[in-house]
Order: C-alpha cells, then structure tokens, then sequence
C-alpha cells in the first residue's frame, strides 16, 4: 500500500511540474502555440523552465541557446539540449527552417542588432515566436510625460543606467519591422499588466497602447529549407 501511495505522489508531482501555470505568462502563452512532437529552438533559454516543460509535457525535440554559463549550467542539469551562445552571432550556423518553431521571449531588447535577429529567426524556423516587453504601453507613456524620467514597470523593471534593454520597441515598432523583413504576422496577442489577453486585440493601435507585452508569431513562408537540424 506504502509502495502504491508513493508511486501515485510521485506521478502527481511529476504532473504538476508540469503544469503551464508553473511558468511566466507569457510562455504559457507560447507553450500553447507550439504543437506537439515539434522541433523547437529556444533561444535565450534562461534557466529552461519553458524547454523543459515542452520536452516533458508536449514531447517536442528541444534545443536551447543561453548566453550564460549559469542558465547553460541549470538547464543541461535537467537533462536539456543547452549550449552556450549568443543570439546575435551564433544563428547564422543553422540552415533555413531547421526548426518548426524558434522561441525568443523577453530577449530581443536586450540584443545588439534586433532587426538581424528577427531575420534569422524567420529563416531557421518556419515559424518565429517572439514576446517582448511594449514601450508603446499607456503607462509606459504616461510616466515619460508626466515625470520626464525612464518609467518603470513590470516588464520593464530595472534603472536605466543598469538594464539590459538596449534597444525598447513598441507593437507598431516591431509590425513596421517585420514589414521591412518581409516576414508574416500570423499572430499577435497583447497581455495587460496582470498577465491577461488584452481585450483590445482587433486595433493595432490600441493593442500597442493597452498592452503591456506582446506575444508575435512571425515566418517567412517564401523560405525554402535545404536543411533540417539533425
């Protein structure tokens, strides 16, 4: 009976680690998106938390890309495909659409050359989702006029002479440079400050201003694929 009672705990922790409600919202929002037994890209892996809940709960192939040894460190401890690497000069290895899916959440800010990014994601995946904090956000707005300072938020939470957001972006922003790259929005969602879908979905503009983040699903289906990762 203690046997039976230990193997039943065991499968309901198992469960529950595996649960999308353990993770940040937006990669929830992500883990949604991607189907199962997919072949996914995590660039900017962090720590692994959502690799390792698509390996276990939607059985995808994941790899994962971080740039610190110590993301790269806890992720390879949980068993996860993790190696060490740089978004803005290590993407140019992989062949066109070698991925289904290539994530990069909460890091496009913070890297040298965005717009080059983006072109490769689009390339090696044959679909690129992407989130990002939205410095369009009312609030974000409202702070820079009425108190003449970089505003804070909870996207965008640290001081100005220490973040690593280099290079903030608006809805609009990110839409006028997927135009550029002639890649696809096949999907945009806006999340309010408490995490939730923004009901303001339909307008653009009212996406980019009630919305604290954003969640794109962006391709490049005129992209043919020599190659797949091995």
């Amino acid at each position: 009976m203690n046997a039976a009672l230990a193997a039943a705990q065991a499968a309901l922790s198992r469960t529950d680690s595996r649960r999308p409600s353990d993770i940040r919202v937006d990669l929830r929002l992500i883990a949604d998106m991607i189907p199962p037994a997919s072949r996914v890209l995590d660039i900017g892996c962090g720590d692994g938390q959502l690799l390792r809940y698509l390996v276990q709960a939607r059985d995808v192939v994941g790899r994962g890309i971080e740039l610190s040894q110590a993301g790269v460190n806890a992720s390879v401890a949980q068993g996860l495909s993790v190696v060490q690497g740089d978004a803005d000069s290590d993407l140019a290895n992989y062949p066109n659409q070698a991925f289904d899916y290539v994530v990069l959440s909460q890091t496009l800010q913070a890297t040298r050359n965005p717009r080059r990014v983006v072109s490769e994601l689009v390339r090696i995946g044959c679909k690129a989702i992407i989130s990002f904090p939205n410095f369009g956000y009312w609030r974000v707005r409202l702070k820079l006029l009425a108190q003449g300072r970089m505003p804070k938020t909870g996207a965008l939470d640290h001081e100005w002479h220490e973040t690593p957001n280099i290079h903030l972006c608006t809805i609009l922003d990110f839409v006028d440079m997927c135009a550029k790259l002639s890649a696809k929005v096949e999907r945009r969602i806006s999340l309010t400050a408490g995490g939730r879908t923004s009901v303001m979905q339909s307008s653009l503009h009212m996406a980019n201003l009630f919305g604290e983040q954003a969640v794109f699903v962006v391709s490049r289906p005129d992209l043919t694929a020599p190659g797949r990762a091995p």
